[in-house]
């Protein structure tokens, strides 16, 4: 085996156990303060209310706010709180925007339907799996709000999304580009909705390359807002955030490590793909 595919295997297999360990504290579900993260704010509209293992951003509009993700079980209530710390109120959480059908992702949805009245949204491919046995573990199946297609948009205000589809990791990962302000100053930001490689098979491998590809071809992303927070070094940038003199640029406006991500991403794709075909 070629050198340079033995040292991209390496860095995918690593990316994999990474992921299992992730997958194997968050299923046991029960320790909340493990898992606790204090709210932050990262921008003049964004906010960090997820937990240390899974992102959940809050995004404030002049006509209410707006939540992706809802983390799940028990760990829901981090972000409830979250929300209530930072002086806002969870009945203002106008829309929860679902990136995919996982259920540390989806599985506090029905909560903040029942409870605080949120429209949900992800795409139709993933609300069909809320009707399916779930892959990991059980949670409250949410009621079908709205669905999200590629090139969609949804405006709150004066604050705008625009979807992609961007299958891989499910069938309709949904990834959203949005502005973000740093003292009024506007950048670019995109959250990539499934950038894990836990799942197999060719054909569902080959979805998330050309998903990738597509990303890697968007001009103009300044800031990476990640899903699973070590995925955009979130609570290191923040504490750079923290220390922050006049004149220094913002730790999170970085489209460098944007890119560089991707091409990551890329790589251990590629080398899962061709795992997968040697397994076949």
């Amino acid at each position: 085996m070629h050198k340079i595919f033995e040292n991209v295997l390496k860095v995918c297999l690593v990316s994999v156990l990474i992921i299992n360990n992730l997958w194997a504290q968050q299923v046991s579900q029960d320790d909340i303060e493990g898992q606790r993260v204090e709210p932050f704010q990262v921008f003049d509209n964004l906010y960090y209310v997820g937990s240390r293992s899974v992102s959940a951003w809050l995004l404030v509009s002049d006509q209410g706010l707006i939540l992706f993700d809802s983390l799940y079980g028990d760990l829901t209530e981090l972000a409830v709180e979250g929300i209530r710390k930072l002086g806002f109120d969870p009945d203002d959480v106008r829309y929860l925007i679902v990136s995919h059908a996982h259920y540390d992702h989806v599985g506090g949805a029905r909560r903040f339907q029942d409870e605080f009245g949120a429209v949900v949204m992800m795409t139709e491919e993933d609300w069909n799996m809320t009707a399916e046995p779930p892959i990991y573990s059980e949670y409250p199946k949410p009621i079908r709000h709205l669905s999200a297609s590629d090139g969609s948009t949804l405006n709150l205000g004066r604050t705008r999304l625009r979807f992609f589809k961007t299958p891989g990791l499910t069938r309709g990962v949904l990834s959203t580009r949005f502005t973000v302000y740093d003292n009024g100053y506007p950048h670019d930001a995109f959250l990539f909705g499934g950038a894990g490689l836990d799942f197999t098979g060719m054909e569902q491998t080959e979805l998330y390359i050309n998903s990738v590809r597509r990303l890697m071809q968007l001009e103009g992303i300044e800031v990476n807002i990640p899903n699973h927070p070590e995925s955009g070094d979130v609570f290191e940038r923040y504490e750079i955030l923290q220390n922050r003199s006049d004149g220094d640029s913002h730790p999170f406006v970085d489209p460098e490590s944007w890119t560089a991500w991707l091409d990551l991403l890329l790589l251990s794709a590629q080398a899962k793909m061709d795992n997968e075909r040697l397994d076949n």
